[in-house]
């Protein structure tokens, strides 16, 4: 043991012998009191060294108490360290981890994850070259204002100025972010405490859940509920999807009412359901958080623009409502709407005492969201209220895309014997697949990511589809607590944000498999 640690000691000697070295080359005359703090450091991994070969004359009690805490095991002379309590349950495995890489292996259609595999409109592409470009001089390609880049926040107020019928300042009432991910990230951590309630919608996105907990809050479940899954033998179910998942407002208001309750998290086109709150529903909500005035409402809206009915079935900003501006925080991002997920800008639109709570963490975590991207979709923004591809704009001519893949999809389903519950916004389809049979034996495989144990319904369904069909879809029930997973058996989701020829050769698969049964 004494030859090691003189060996450690002559390793050290020498290592800072040549830091000296090398640090006369970089600069003339490094400080003894710098030289001084690195030799602290380098003592700090030698006493590590010492520490693993037990040497307890080196740390006192009271250090090696706090080591072991951070240590969990050490293995050929180094330490492995737990992640911090708040990450519990949230670094393993997800359901796209299993997924995507099942559908790889097996070279099956992925109607599974949510993003569109074709390029942005080429006007988004010509912004994006426009803001690089020193020609223009649109002067963003240094750090932006922390808070948003003024160009995108005069737009969105413009934006939201419009449709709320009030003023907007784009100073204090624009915050942008790195996607709407992150600007809900920043809002939870500016607003929730240690213990603070947060209430999710079931199905709710896997993000929202994840950052809650991050935040120190405390998920709070409502399912939306299905009449299936109230009453089986109901024969007049309407497979709508803003029928079919249906809000229990006396269990909301229950729920809501608690003082630890901080956030409601609503989103609306839903995901994955696909269910658009209605003018009816939104009052109800309304009126409960102002009876409950303790409780902030964030309003995840980035399918905003992705709908199929405008006239029976709208967008709703809570926001917009009576009395609502001051409760509400709403979010919403590029990615979607100019299918350019890969550049993540988001923003939240709000009262200064909440887009400070998105600011306030921003600037000491990313600083700014990428000036070009932020710049860029300043343009499109503008851009896409012309007239395109023969529509009034370019947002009736998504609407009008995402309304045909739709179609398609539907009628994909349908051959197979899935009902589909049909959206009218979004792009997912949550397809009912309770008349469907396979085999038992997929029910009893064991996987890293799945939620229970044993296997529920919908995920083992989904591996078998994937592996025998070659068609994959994503199981809701990794968008539910484990207390509601039994509502997810009979469903699945599809994404219609794809190719027309991903689509239809998912229908071909479809019509191979299940018309030879």
């Amino acid at each position: 043991m004494m030859k090691s640690f003189m060996l450690s000691i002559v390793t050290l000697t020498s290592f800072l012998g040549m830091i000296r070295t090398v640090s006369s080359f970089r600069h003339p005359s490094p400080s003894s009191s710098s030289l001084a703090a690195f030799g602290s450091r380098c003592v700090s991994i030698s006493s590590l060294s010492i520490r693993n070969m037990n040497d307890a004359s080196v740390l006192s009690n009271q250090q090696r108490k706090r080591s072991q805490m951070k240590m969990s095991s050490v293995s050929n002379g180094v330490a492995k360290t737990e992640l911090a309590s708040r990450l519990d349950g949230l670094d393993k495995p997800t359901v796209w981890h299993e997924f995507s890489p099942l559908a790889v292996k097996h070279q099956s259609i992925n109607l599974g994850q949510g993003f569109p595999d074709w390029n942005p409109p080429q006007f988004a592409i010509d912004a994006m070259i426009d803001a690089v470009t020193p020609t223009k001089q649109r002067n963003a390609n240094q750090y932006a204002r922390s808070a948003a880049h003024l160009p995108l926040a005069q737009v969105l107020a413009e934006e939201y100025s419009a449709k709320w019928n009030r003023s907007i300042d784009p100073m204090t009432e624009v915050a942008t972010a790195v996607g709407c991910t992150n600007a809900l990230y920043c809002a939870l951590q500016g607003l929730i405490d240690d213990g603070d309630e947060v209430i999710l919608l079931e199905p709710a996105f896997d993000i929202y859940i994840a950052q809650v907990k991050m935040a120190g809050g405390i998920p709070k479940f409502i399912p939306l509920r299905t009449p299936q899954n109230d009453n089986d033998n109901n024969s007049d179910v309407k497979y709508n999807a803003n029928d079919m998942f249906t809000l229990d407002f006396d269990e909301l208001e229950h729920s809501i009412s608690s003082p630890q309750t901080k956030v409601l998290l609503l989103n609306t086109p839903h995901n994955p359901t696909g269910k658009m709150f209605n003018m009816e529903e939104m009052k109800k909500i309304a009126d409960i958080v102002q009876r409950n005035t303790h409780v902030t409402v964030i309003s995840d809206e980035v399918y905003e623009h992705i709908v199929f009915d405008k006239e029976k079935s709208p967008h709703i900003s809570i926001a917009s409502l009576p009395g609502m501006y001051e409760h509400t925080l709403t979010l919403n991002s590029s990615g979607k709407t100019f299918s350019c997920t890969g550049w993540k800008v988001g923003w939240a639109v709000g009262p200064p005492h909440l887009t400070r709570a998105v600011t306030s963490v921003q600037q000491w975590v990313n600083f700014s969201a990428p000036t070009p991207n932020q710049d860029a979709i300043a343009m499109c923004l503008k851009k896409a209220w012309e007239p395109y591809e023969g529509h009034d704009s370019y947002y009736a001519y998504l609407a009008s895309e995402y309304k045909r893949k739709r179609d398609i999809l539907i009628q994909t389903l349908n051959i197979a014997g899935i009902t589909p519950i049909v959206p009218d916004g979004g792009f997912f389809i949550m397809g009912d697949t309770s008349s469907i049979t396979f085999p038992e034996k997929y029910r009893e495989e064991v996987t890293d990511a799945m939620p229970t144990n044993p296997m529920p319904r919908d995920w083992a369904m989904s591996r078998w589809m994937t592996k025998e069909v070659g068609v994959t879809a994503i199981p809701p029930s990794a968008f539910y607590d484990t207390e509601n997973i039994d509502l997810a058996q009979n469903l699945l989701r599809f994404a219609y944000c794809k190719g027309d020829d991903t689509i239809l050769e998912a229908q071909r698969r479809f019509q191979f498999y299940f018309e030879q049964e």
